[in-house]
């Protein structure tokens, strides 16, 4: 019969304080060679790794990539990650990226997440078939008291509001510690964004980041997230919603979120969102609401065209405008737009210290334009791309 993982490190312990470090020795031997993937070890050569690893000095960072391989048949990821859990729970961040965790791993993962002796402030589950069950399980650890996690990285896990549910209950736990999550590339549906909004607007929920690029997000979605930016509970402080095809009403809908009083965003993400001068008109009257508390903006990859640099230009130039960086790569700006960009630099007061212009076609006239902005003294700016 094999000793459990915790006697048989106990007992790595005992052999450590009495010399005998041959096991130790051997699974030492299999990291520096380049890590364990592929290797069959035996239950007492898998606690030595957890032993090796537990008293090792880098525990800030757990790559589980390095100990599971594509090639092998005699262990699933699931069933590695249940013999490296102790591990896992003792590393400040543990990164499982691709890795091949499934629902079964993630129940392994919600038991850690309930550990007393937790010490994980990071998990990244990017790319693995974690799916609605899977976030379940998971969201039963978040609500655990002992559950300090900080950061949740569910990019592309085949997450629909079936999981949302759970999630947004997790949020509105009392004991949630929740700052970052990304749930980017997952089909969340309207009714997904309706339940992370109910979950944002709660008492107790201290998201500041989340991340939702490529999640076919509606115009209803739109105003789930907008809702929640109005709500005097939201801690939310960046939102990134890129490579989402918003359209005009959706801008609307979020920049009428930006300009309530009670909105705290600081950074918005709208990178090729099919954001259009109508769109820009909408921005520009955010950027010059009372309070505005915006200080970062990226609208790269979107055809923003003369009038909508115009008018975000006219937004930038009002005294109640506080953004310190603008993204506007591969925006299709020409001397033209660079003619009203200039003039807001020129503004008093311009808070801008960082402009991407990367990816367009300003020709020589735009770059003088840009020049003499740059030359007046009221001019800010830092770094420009």
């Amino acid at each position: 019969m094999n000793p459990s993982p915790e006697k048989s490190i106990n007992l790595f312990h005992c052999l450590n304080e009495l010399g005998d470090q041959s096991l130790v020795s051997e699974v030492q031997e299999y990291l520096r060679s380049g890590g364990l993937s592929g290797a069959r070890l035996s239950s007492s050569q898998w606690s030595a790794v957890v032993f090796v690893l537990l008293t090792s000095e880098q525990l800030d960072q757990f790559d589980f990539s390095k100990y599971i391989s594509s090639g092998q048949n005699h262990m699933t990821s699931d069933e590695v990650l249940l013999k490296l859990l102790p591990v896992v729970e003792a590393s400040r961040s543990a990164q499982l990226s691709n890795c091949g965790v499934t629902a079964e791993g993630c129940a392994a993962l919600s038991s850690a997440l309930k550990s007393n002796s937790l010490q994980l402030r990071e998990l990244d589950l990017s790319g693995n078939k974690v799916g609605d069950a899977g976030l379940k399980l998971l969201s039963d650890g978040l609500k655990d008291p002992y559950c300090k996690l900080e950061k949740l990285m569910l990019k592309d896990c085949d997450i629909t509001d079936e999981g949302c549910a759970a999630l947004s209950s997790a949020l509105r736990s009392n004991s949630s510690h929740l700052r970052e999550l990304d749930l980017s590339w997952n089909k969340l549906g309207v009714a997904g964004l309706k339940l992370l909004s109910d979950g944002l607007k709660d008492l107790y929920c201290k998201l500041e980041t989340l991340w939702l690029s490529y999640c076919g997000i509606p115009d209803e979605g739109c105003a789930a997230l907008s809702s929640a930016l109005r709500s005097n509970s939201s801690h939310l402080r960046e939102l990134d919603l890129s490579k989402n095809n918003l359209g005009v009403a959706g801008v609307k809908l979020i920049s009428n979120g930006l300009k309530h009083p009670l909105c705290k965003l600081e950074k918005l993400t709208l990178r090729d969102c099919g954001v259009t001068a109508k769109g820009c008109a909408a921005l520009s009257s955010a950027l010059r609401s009372n309070p505005s508390h915006l200080r970062e903006l990226d609208l790269s990859g979107n055809k923003l065209g003369v009038r909508g640099l115009k008018l975000l230009s006219d937004g930038l130039k009002h005294p109640r405008c506080k953004l310190e960086k603008l993204g506007l790569w591969d925006c299709g700006v020409t001397a033209e737009g660079c003619a009203a960009l200039s003039s807001a630099l020129r503004s008093n007061p311009s808070h801008l210290r960082e402009l991407d212009l990367s990816g367009n076609k300003l020709g020589v006239r735009g770059l003088k334009l840009l020049s003499d902005g740059l030359k007046h003294p009221r001019c800010k700016l830092e770094k420009l791309g």
